[in-house]
């Protein structure tokens, strides 16, 4: 399994997938290796993304809490990890009272509902939804679908500041990360994109060490520090940086690619069949 996240690492800074890397994937799939994409966004970006260069493996989206298989094209719903309404208030209001003037917004497998504050801050890029159209609530949690993210966002802090803010003060009863976007995320506890790649390989019967993931933000460090390699681009936090087994080229250069290039000409000369690649100790 090859598992990467996508903005920042896949994805070049123009938040696209170029034609060198969906040839990377599609060769790597055919050579038996299955590509997975492991990121903070929601099913209907990652739909929208997978229809723009063919992908067709499986996702883990929302930071772990949904596992999605796009085999045909359109986004199935595998499994999804829920955060409890209650835990949710709570840790809202704890996180109102620590932090004051913070607003957030709910997301579910299929759904998103923002405080008007908090929808007031978005431009489109941060959600890949235009703020207009975000269902609203002046109450929160909101709606019939289970919630399996919160965002929140200051109007002065930037969203780094404000996770490591929310850290500093011991937030408890979920799980905090940050994407490297304008607001915090929270899932259930103990959350992450690592747990639900265990999930997928213990479903499709791949061990640990046949892992390798590639990643540049703090919400990629529980995958790269679980999987069998850990790859980050050069245009990686530094903190991110520290924990590579080998450090590729910036996503603008198409570092993911050419490891995956890598990989297949690997599997076509007969070395590789389902075994992730010795760990470089750059």
């Amino acid at each position: 399994m090859f598992a990467t996240d996508l903005d920042g690492t896949l994805l070049r800074s123009d938040r696209t997938v170029s034609g060198r890397t969906a040839a990377a994937m599609a060769r790597a799939q055919a050579a038996g290796i299955e590509v997975v994409w492991a990121t903070a966004r929601a099913r209907h970006s990652v739909h929208e993304l997978a229809q723009s260069c063919g992908f067709r493996g499986k996702a883990v989206c929302a930071n772990g809490a949904v596992l999605l298989d796009l085999a045909d094209g359109t986004p199935e719903i595998i499994e999804t990890v829920s955060i409890d309404n209650g835990a949710a208030s709570a840790v809202m209001e704890q996180i109102r009272g620590l932090i004051p003037g913070v607003v957030f917004a709910n997301v579910g497998a299929t759904r998103f509902v923002a405080e008007p504050a908090y929808a007031a801050l978005c431009k489109f890029s941060d959600h890949h939804r235009h703020p207009h159209e975000m269902a609203l609530s002046q109450t929160l949690p909101a709606g019939p679908e289970a919630l399996v993210k919160i965002v929140a966002r200051h109007p002065e802090l930037p969203g780094a500041q404000l996770y490591r803010t929310a850290v500093a003060l011991g937030i408890t009863g979920v799980e905090l990360t940050h994407s490297g976007a304008a607001y915090m995320e929270m899932a259930a506890e103990g959350v992450s994109k690592a747990t639900a790649l265990e999930r997928l390989c213990a479903l499709d019967g791949i061990d640990l060490a046949e892992v390798a993931a590639a990643g540049d933000a703090l919400n990629d460090v529980a995958m790269l520090t679980w999987a069998g390699t850990a790859l980050v681009p050069a245009n990686a936090a530094p903190e991110v940086i520290a924990l590579a087994d080998r450090v590729l080229p910036t996503n603008d250069e198409d570092g993911v690619a050419s490891y995956l290039e890598e990989l297949a000409d690997s599997a076509q000369r007969g070395s590789v069949t389902r075994q992730a690649p010795a760990r470089d100790p750059r």
